[in-house]
């Protein structure tokens, strides 16, 4: 069975609901059986990278809310990501691009660490304010997941894994998915945003039965055959 998560590692409910989705797949009896990939997105991908800005002026100006309710909207993640055992930081977030962030899950991807990646970046920019559009940055959280050094720089010089990032974002666009973290279980069934950990169980226990039912479905044809 597979579930798909399109996902901005700067987006603080992404986070969120990647621990959730965790504790409800630690819950779930076939959790093994269970294959989750990683879909680029990005909540702004016209965002310039300025290391130096604050990103509650940043929230700002962007969303038009005034200082104090940026500071506010910050406080309340912040306490949200708290309650499920994640360190954010929103003062200290760096407002940069995320493309090349997202590239690199790519690469990460292509050697079946995708998970580690996205759970090191979401740490790296919540708990440890680094910067996702820095290369040296990314590099080093690629050392950490086990990816070779030189290979990692050489992917982010150049333009390799772009058209996978830009596939997936064009995939949520043809899927009318305008919002993240958006959960997608076998293609059927959805789940949009950080729900609490009891909805995303519910949704494996459905899409693993629909999945079960339609693999019976599936083998029962061939069985008569051999049969007659």
């Amino acid at each position: 069975m597979k579930v798909e998560i399109w996902s901005d590692i700067m987006c603080p409910f992404c986070y969120i609901g990647k621990r959730r989705f965790e504790q409800a797949l630690n819950q779930f009896e076939y959790a093994d059986e269970v294959k989750v990939e990683w879909r680029s997105f990005q909540l702004n991908p016209d965002m310039e990278t300025a290391p130096n800005a604050s990103i509650n002026e940043y929230l700002a100006e962007s969303k038009g809310w005034s200082l104090n309710e940026a500071r506010q909207m910050n406080e309340r993640v912040t306490k949200m990501a708290a309650e499920e055992g994640l360190e954010y930081h929103m003062d200290q977030a760096v407002v940069a691009n995320s493309f090349d962030a997202h590239r690199l899950i790519q690469f990460a991807k292509s050697n079946d660490l995708g998970d580690e990646a996205e759970e090191t970046l979401f740490q790296a920019y919540f708990t440890e304010g680094k910067n996702m559009d820095d290369t040296d940055t990314l590099v080093e959280i690629a050392e950490q997941i086990g990816l070779v050094t030189q290979e990692t720089r050489e992917v982010l010089k150049s333009d390799q894994y772009a058209k996978a990032v830009q596939h997936d974002i064009q995939t949520a666009q043809a899927m009318n998915i305008r919002g993240v973290p958006f959960f997608l279980f076998n293609r059927k069934f959805a789940v949009s945003g950080a729900q609490e950990s009891e909805t995303f169980l519910k949704a494996l226990k459905q899409s693993w039965n629909d999945w079960v039912e339609k693999q019976e479905a599936e083998e029962e044809p061939a069985t008569e055959k051999q049969a007659n």
